[in-house]
This record gives C-alpha cells, structure tokens and sequence, in this order.
C-alpha cells in the first residue's frame, strides 16, 4: 500500500491526482517501459527517440563525459519523453560522476576522515548542485556500506568507513545537500555491502552477519536513512542468509536469493521492518550477481515481482522488455503488482516535481548554469577536505615535519597512476611538482635507469644518492576486479622497500587506505584517500610541516595485522 502523502514523498493533491491520471492514461506495455532505468549508450538523438518513443522508460542514466554535451543528451530526452525521466549519475565524490568538468571533491572514505559532518554535506551540495546543471534528478549515492572486511574489492575508498554511527550521520548529511537541490538520493547497496571479499558484479556476495549483528549495524543505518527521507534504495546483488531465514525459516538454501530477487529481505526486512515506503531499484542487472541466478527470461520479472519496482540496465533491451511483458501476461508479475511499481516510479518523480517542470518547461535548468561545475566555491571546499581529512597514520621515526634541507635529494617511486577506466587523470606528476616547489630535488624511479642500483649495487650507494625515498601509491580498487594489492616489479620485487633500513622512506597512499599489509616496514605512511587535483599540494604542505595532519582514521588501516602497526 503506497502512502502518498508521507515519507519520503509527501506528494500533495494535486500531485497525486498527476500520479493516477498518468496510471490510466497509459498502456500496458507503456507501464512495463516504466520499470526500465537505461544505460545511456548512444548520443545519435535518432537512436534516442527511437528507443523513448518505442519503449517509454522511465529512467536513464549516463557515464560522465563532457558537461555540454550530457547536458544536451538529457535536454533531448526530456524533450522527447512524454513523461519526464529519471535521469541518474554515480555523484558519489562529486559532479565529476556525470561532467567530467564537476568537481572531483574526495571519496566518502576521505569525507569520513576528516570527521567533519559539514564535509558531507558539502559533498551533498556539490553533487546536487552539479548535477542538477546537467540536468541529473537522481543520484546512485551516498553508498552506506560498513567498511568491514580490507580485503572488499567494492567497499574501500567508497564508504564513510567501518564506525556505523559515522556512516549514519555522514550519509543523512549528504542526502540533505542533495534534497536541498532537488536530487534524489538513492542508498545502496541494500542488504549491505563490505562483509566478505568478493564483487557483486562478479559474483553474488554475501553479508553473513547474524540477525542482531545487522540490526545494530547496517539495519540501523538504513533504519536512519529511510526515516531521514531517502527516496529509493539501491537493491544488491547480495545475500542475507540470516535475514531470510529470519523472514522465511524453512527455505532451503539454493532458494535464498540475493536482495534483489528476494521478496524476503524487499519485502519482508525492507518494506515490512524498515517502514520503507519510497522506490526500490535494482543494481544493475548485467551484473554476474544477478544474471547467473537463472534464465534472464525468468530474472527481469522475477525482480519485480520480488519487490522491485525499476530494473537498472538492460542487457538486450528487446529480450528485456519482452520477458517483462511476457511476466506480467503469465502471471508472474500481477497487475497490481506492476501497477504498484510504476505508482511509485511517478510517485518518486512527482516528489521531485517533475511533472510540473514539465509543463513549465523547467525540467532542464538554463545552460548557463554549468558555470557553477568546478566553481571557486567548490574548489576552496575540496581544498579544505583535503586539509581536514589527510592522515599520519605511522610516523614511528619522527620523520614528518620533513626538513627539505636535511632531506633534499629525493627519489619518487610510482605505483599504478594510470588513467583509470573512469576517466581520472594521473596525479602524481602534480606531487612531484609540488615537491619541487618546496625545495626538494626530485627524481623519479625508472626501472631501467634504478636496475643495476636496486639489484647488485653495494647499499652503500643508496644512501649515498637519496636523503628520502617517497612511494607515490595510485593503486584503485575498482569493480571486475577481485583483488587489487601492489604488485612489485620483477626480478624480486625490484621497486619493493628493501633500503627502509637504508634510507629514510615515505609511503603516500593516494587511493587505497589499505596498503599498509603490503608494506608493514613502512614506518612512515600517510592516507590521502582520493587521487584528485587538490590533494598533491597539500600533501606537501603537511610533509613539509606548513600544516598540520588533521585527518583521523575512519578504518583499521593496518588490516588486523599486528607487524603492520
């Protein structure tokens, strides 16, 4: 039963009777279009009217590119939908997730690290306001995970960190930053992602935790964020044995399905225990989580049936849609069901009121308004996280402040700093520069060049050549990736700290907060979090003791191992 006029809607009259007229006007098949939120491939606007006209759906959501241009991709498509889209964006660091000229701003484990609830809701403002110049209304954030488990591919750098009350406050700031400009948020990845070790988009993932376990962790954030307002939740390919059985105590265990096939933890936990009452999306179902749990034929009606109201993606839109109809006309999903589903996607939008910019011709904000994308503002607040937030986690040989003078020939040696596949540009030539703007002489690690020095060379001679080694670490986690850990270079780890002993050794960590149990040598180790514009400066300025380190640690950076302490 859909409450309307209460959380997280609170539609008025007028908006409701928006609602129905809709769900009479349309046909069947224009309803089942509804429950489809596409990836945004093409930018040929006769491929785009093709698929809008013929399918209807109800969402879309594109991967960052140039702000003109996706802001012109969503101006077609809400000219050319006859009812206004949902249009989405992972805005999970800022309005880079759909310009690549937004404000990369830091990752929620950076905002985490300052311990500063203000930086969350900055992170809010600066996706909402970002994305809503491009024309987005919904983002695929915060991600409320617990960072549990080091060795989670997914996790990482994405969540507010392990301290569940953290993630809480930190998340229902964001949201509002959001709110406040007219962007949805959706929270994910329910039941809870950052338990075991494995990638839904791989593999099906498991959050084992006992009934009581999640209740007092993930269940109580959801709990906040639901009450707080959130318009949808973010279904996972993820598993909750305990809840399930806690739903349903006889099912076997080949029928407990991840969330977003499990009518137990949609329905039962979500709707039923947590009061939710807005829009529930799935993950996106090109997922391995989700596809090889049966026949795709018999998943996309399954999920709607289960509890979800929108599929995220289509593999073959046509083969999609028509399983879909194909459900609604065998059964498997009812009608009430179906309308159910698409009551709450128009619900979710009159909440934003699009309809009404619709009809004032609103929907999409003057192109003028991507100045504001990477504006001073934003930027002074990016570089005040990146004061706040940046972290000393080890400083066991007294090292930092680093005297330049006393520690003035300096190698660099980098890991990872590629272009990663969403785009973001090496950063550690931005370091280097900054250290050499802070009087340092800086060289760069080159395999060939450091061969003979790091293999046969007597140690003597490292010492002799270099005052400080640096490691700049840009090593991601990313999804499709099991396991990502620093790989050294061979023969024996050429560019592995063999000289800590040697020569006094900085490691930077610029991405990934977990290093520290591939390096527990390491007696200086720092976590910036995010590889951003902003970070490389004031990283120096805190290494050189300009500034002080403010940032906390919202992990256990040093992994359960005890050397790594």
């Amino acid at each position: 039963m859909i409450k309307y006029k209460e959380n997280p809607f609170f539609l008025s009259d007028q908006d409701i009777e928006w609602v129905e007229r809709t769900m009479q006007q349309m046909s069947e098949e224009e309803k089942i279009g509804q429950l489809f939120c596409l990836h945004g491939d093409s930018d040929d606007f006769g491929v785009l009217e093709e698929i809008i006209r013929k399918y209807n759906p109800g969402g879309m959501m594109y991967r960052p590119s140039e702000s003109e241009k996706i802001y012109g991709i969503h101006k077609f498509i809400q000219d050319t939908s006859a009812i206004p889209m949902l249009l989405a964006a992972n805005l999970e660091s800022g309005g880079d997730g759909i310009g690549n000229e937004g404000t990369f701003y830091g990752r929620q484990i950076q905002v985490a690290a300052s311990n500063n609830v203000d930086n969350a809701y900055r992170l809010g403002v600066i996706a909402g306001r970002e994305g809503s110049a491009v024309g987005c209304n919904w983002s695929f954030a915060p991600v409320i995970d617990i960072d549990m488990n080091h060795s989670n591919p997914i996790t990482n750098v994405r969540t507010f960190g392990s301290d569940e009350n953290r993630v809480l406050a930190m998340a229902e700031a964001y949201m509002r930053g959001c709110h406040e400009n007219d962007v949805a948020v959706s929270i994910k990845h329910f039941p809870g992602d950052g338990v075991d070790d494995r990638d839904q988009h791989l593999v099906a993932s498991v959050n084992s935790l006992s009934v009581e376990e999640w209740n007092d962790t993930f269940g109580m954030v959801y709990k906040g964020m639901i009450e707080g307002g959130a318009k949808t939740v973010m279904a996972g390919h993820i598993l909750q044995p305990a809840l399930t059985r806690y739903i349903s105590p006889e099912i076997k265990d080949e029928d407990i399905m991840p969330a977003s096939l499990s009518p137990e933890l949609l329905q039962g936990i979500l709707r039923d225990k947590l009061n939710f009452n807005g829009m529930i999306v799935t993950d996106a179902t090109s997922m391995v989580g989700f596809a090889a749990q049966g026949r795709r034929v018999d998943l996309i009606p399954k999920a709607i049936a289960s509890g979800c109201d929108m599929i995220l993606f289509a593999r073959n839109l046509e083969e999609d849609y028509e399983a879909a109809i194909s459900g609604v006309k065998n059964g498997i999903i009812s009608r009430e069901r179906l309308d159910e589903a698409v009551a709450r996607i128009l619900a979710t939008k009159a909440s934003l009121k699009l309809h009404t910019k619709k009809e004032t011709n609103t929907l999409m904000p003057p192109k003028e308004g991507l100045r504001i994308l990477k504006c001073e503002e934003h930027k002074k607040w990016a570089y005040e996280l990146s004061d706040q937030s940046i972290t000393l986690v080890k400083n066991k040989q007294g090292l930092i402040p680093l005297d330049v003078q006393k520690y003035k020939r300096a190698l660099v040696i980098v890991l990872g700093d590629l272009v990663s596949a969403s785009g973001k540009p090496a950063v550690s030539g931005m370091f280097m520069e900054e250290l050499k703007a802070a009087g340092f002489e800086v060289e760069k690690f080159d395999e060939q060049e450091h061969k003979e020095l790091f293999l046969t060379a007597a140690s003597s001679e490292i010492r002799e050549k270099y005052d400080v080694v640096f490691y700049f670490a840009n090593i991601k986690t990313a999804s499709n990736q099991t396991t990502v850990r620093i790989n050294w270079k061979a023969p024996m780890g050429l560019d592995a700290p063999w000289f800590v002993n040697e020569v006094p050794t900085v490691f930077i960590s610029i991405a990934n907060p977990y290093h520290l149990q591939d390096v527990p040598m390491i007696k200086t180790y720092i976590n910036a979090y995010t590889a951003n514009e902003f970070n490389p400066k004031v990283l120096v300025e805190k290494i050189i003791g300009k500034s002080p380190f403010k940032g906390i640690n919202p992990i256990d950076p040093y992994c359960g191992y005890w050397d790594a302490r």
